[in-house]
């Protein structure tokens, strides 16, 4: 198989993995997806390399329809996606199931002694071991580095923090909150101060707070809950990506708080990332809130053009991509707020001109993107949503959270809930809890009692479109 085969594979691959990691939750994309590489293609087949079996066979199982329609959409036309595990192709359905090994997160290699990921922290799901974490499961990608981040005015004081932070861990911006919506850059900051952090011979944990979730519940269930204290508690560095997760999960918050006083008082780095401003996570517990907010909380805008030219242009560089410069200005007024969908359009971009095998020009660009600008939806908050859902009814949000059942209120509040569990991920009991701490139940029966009106009440359903079309003004 020639390199410039295997070269075209993984860019067309690339583009696909850029689209599907804004539709996952991260720790599944991060898990099964991450290390996956794209090696060869024909007209009817491509094959996508998994770094062990069992990534194969759930690869396979649960993510194939998803992945193919992907590949369909990127480059046109139907093929077969098959799985490659070292040098054996894993054909969906037809070749004889592969061997699971004992840990699925881990490929086999030598003990990480400076990294700790989230899914290290329990080798075997089966297992009530706790094991010694692995390199390989989890290491930093090493394309989220200090270098390679564009610094803007959307995100100067955000990267300087992150920079002072690992110069200096546990002596200055101790905890660090970086926030912004989703696609900005937190990430990057966050696995930068990793690197840098990890050169020092500190011993560092990145984690996602659903990882974290996950593992406390599992300690709770194993019995392991002094394990998981130790582990998480003698690192130097730990950072928390997508803190907003730890929403309506009380004994998680218990968890981390006590984790958190734990590395503080040892002057242990904290570095924190969210989706939302740290005033905007109502229901995590106040005394959470407090010591968030007890360091330096900055935040990083939808970068300007000029920051998202620099962004094509460096990344064309890293990928060696030969993009004429009124192509790369076009692709940056065609994504305004997302830096990871401005990635994935220039790799859409490049795997589709590589391969039907023409030029990139801003003609050929146009037919395959479209000529009309993009504008990226942005996350909404849970507190627009109550506050656009009280302008539009006259009532008070303190009301529409509030004990009152009358209809003024209860239209309303029920309007709420369906738009919380529309347009946010929010859970069942964190929107309960926002709205006054209500059960999940009580918010089922809101939502699926406008879902059923907004049927055959217009009134009701020109409400709900209304407020939703002013929500996303209010987001852009």
């Amino acid at each position: 198989m020639d390199r410039e085969t295997i070269q075209k594979a993984n860019k067309i691959w690339n583009s696909v993995l850029g689209k599907v990691e804004l539709s996952i939750p991260k720790p599944s994309y991060d898990t099964w997806l991450r290390n996956t590489v794209g090696i060869s293609f024909t007209s009817d087949e491509f094959s996508v390399e998994t770094p062990n079996a069992f990534t194969a066979q759930y690869l396979e199982e649960r993510m194939l329809d998803m992945l193919e329609q992907e590949l369909r959409t990127t480059i046109g036309f139907d093929v077969k996606l098959k799985f490659a595990v070292t040098n054996e192709i894993i054909i969906p359905g037809e070749n004889e199931q592969p061997v699971i090994p004992s840990s699925p997160y881990s490929r086999s290699g030598p003990t990480a002694k400076h990294t700790i990921s989230g899914h290290d922290l329990f080798q075997d799901p089966v297992s009530n071991v706790v094991g010694e974490p692995r390199i390989g499961s989890y290491d930093f990608n090493t394309r989220y580095t200090f270098e390679n981040f564009i610094v803007g005015n959307s995100n100067q004081l955000a990267f300087a923090g992150a920079k002072a932070v690992s110069e200096n861990p546990g002596t200055i911006f101790n905890p660090l909150v970086i926030h912004s919506p989703v696609g900005l850059g937190k990430t990057h900051l966050l696995q930068a101060i990793g690197h840098e952090t990890k050169k020092l011979g500190l011993l560092v944990m990145y984690v996602t707070s659903e990882e974290f979730t996950n593992q406390y519940v599992k300690a709770i269930q194993n019995r392991q809950t002094e394990e998981f204290r130790n582990k998480y508690r003698t690192v130097d560095v730990l950072l928390i990506d997508d803190i907003q997760f730890l929403i309506g999960k009380e004994q998680t918050q218990e968890g981390f708080f006590h984790t958190f006083n734990s590395l503080h008082v040892e002057n242990k780095q904290i570095v924190v990332a969210s989706d939302r401003n740290i005033d905007e996570l109502r229901t995590l517990e106040s005394r959470i809130t407090s010591r968030l907010t007890g360091g330096l909380v900055t935040d990083i805008q939808a970068p300007q053009l000029e920051t998202r030219i620099a962004i094509l242009r460096g990344k064309a560089a890293q990928q060696r991509y030969d993009i004429p410069p009124d192509v790369i200005e076009f692709l940056g007024n065609k994504i305004r707020s997302n830096i990871r969908e401005l990635e994935g359009l220039l790799n859409r971009v490049v795997a589709l001109a590589q391969f039907r095998d023409e030029p990139i020009t801003i003609e050929s660009v146009k037919r395959m993107v479209g000529d009309s600008e993009k504008l990226s939806k942005e996350p909404i908050s849970d507190s627009k949503i109550i506050s656009e859902v009280s302008n539009y009814f006259g009532v008070t949000s303190d009301q529409i959270m509030g004990p009152l059942r009358t209809k003024t209120c209860l239209v309303p509040r029920q309007v709420a809930m369906f738009l919380l569990r529309e347009e946010t991920s929010l859970s069942l009991s964190a929107i309960g809890k926002i709205l006054g701490g209500r059960d999940h139940s009580t918010v089922i029966h809101g939502y699926e009692k406008v879902a059923s009106l907004i049927n055959v009440d217009g009134k009701l359903r020109s409400d709900v479109l209304a407020i939703r079309n002013n929500l996303t003004g209010i987001a852009r």
